[in-house]
């Protein structure tokens, strides 16, 4: 079965600031495929790409078998693009967003609504509230909502999650998941590496290249170093005297707790006792399974 997007060495500069630095990939029909990166990293400039609003400087990229370049016309219609900031008409009504994108790709709300039912239906008690006035989660919902009415084969969402409330972010992944059973492609990108489990496969990236691109459960697995959960008094000077200790190859802050990856030599009693001795006291020190974010930190320290 063929791919629903397939890039091969794709760059883009920004005059002396590359973007994308030959990447590849491939995404299956059907799949949630996240591109998982801080801002910067070259999501928004590959979204851009794929959704034939900006062309690469070299390389290749297709979507649904159609070439971005030669095939843009017949791409837009296949495709809907949800970008990073709230794009919609502001002055317009809820109910006269959805018709005019709608109207757009020659369609009505009334011929897609099974498509959007779940996720319009939230807001549709508000379709005469100006768009301008919605709360973060009802945007974002209103976004969505025009990017599908026209039943697009491939979805791109970029950082659909950013700037909104916790409870909207677990409904965006709820809808998600219920658009793939009805065969939708998605690509979404997301600063967020707790998100990245909601995604059949990730690819993690970083100054415009890939760092790695498998499921979530297996780069997890191939993370293949100890890992310690590390806390006590005065967590920030504590960091900088983890990073001093020679057996200590990466250390790095993660909520109320240091990351801390030892040798294969250095045991928790040894930790300790260095410590105490620069000072610190109420020491925890567990070792722990590692996230994402762990091997994210440690290919990005391993790629330099």
């Amino acid at each position: 079965m063929a791919s629903a997007v397939t890039i091969r060495d794709l760059t883009k500069s920004y005059g002396r600031i590359e973007a994308l630095r030959g990447v590849s990939f491939d995404a299956q029909r059907g799949e949630i495929f996240g591109i998982i990166g801080p801002d910067g990293a070259g999501k928004t400039t590959l979204f851009r790409i794929l959704t034939t609003l900006l062309l690469p400087d070299s390389g290749r990229a297709t979507v649904d078998g159609l070439d971005v370049a030669a095939d843009y016309k017949q791409i837009r219609r296949r495709v809907g693009y949800m970008p990073g900031r709230f794009s919609l008409y502001q002055d317009m009504s809820v109910e006269e967003n959805l018709r005019f994108f709608a109207t757009l790709f020659g369609t009505t709300i009334e011929a897609n609504y099974d498509l959007i039912r779940d996720i319009y239906s939230q807001i549709e008690p508000f379709r005469t509230r100006r768009a301008g006035a919605l709360s973060g989660g009802m945007k974002q919902k209103l976004a969505l909502s025009c990017a599908l009415i026209h039943k697009p084969s491939v979805l791109f969402l970029d950082e659909p999650t950013t700037g909104v409330d916790p409870v909207s972010r677990k409904e965006l992944w709820e809808m998600l998941a219920k658009l793939r059973c009805q065969g939708i492609t998605i690509l979404v990108s997301t600063p967020y590496m707790d998100e990245a489990s909601r995604c059949d496969r990730i690819a993690l990236i970083r100054g415009g290249r890939f760092l790695d691109i498998d499921t979530p459960k297996r780069i997890i697995e191939k993370f293949g170093e100890r890992l310690w959960a590390v806390s006590g008094d005065r967590m920030p000077a504590m960091l900088k005297t983890l990073r001093r200790h020679p057996q200590i190859t990466s250390a790095f802050a993660f909520g109320d707790t240091h990351h801390a990856t030892p040798d294969a030599t250095l045991t928790e009693e040894q930790l300790a006792a260095y410590l105490t001795a620069e000072g610190y006291r109420n020491l925890r020190i567990e070792a722990i399974e590692p996230g994402i974010e762990d091997c994210y930190m440690k290919l990005d320290r391993t790629n330099e």
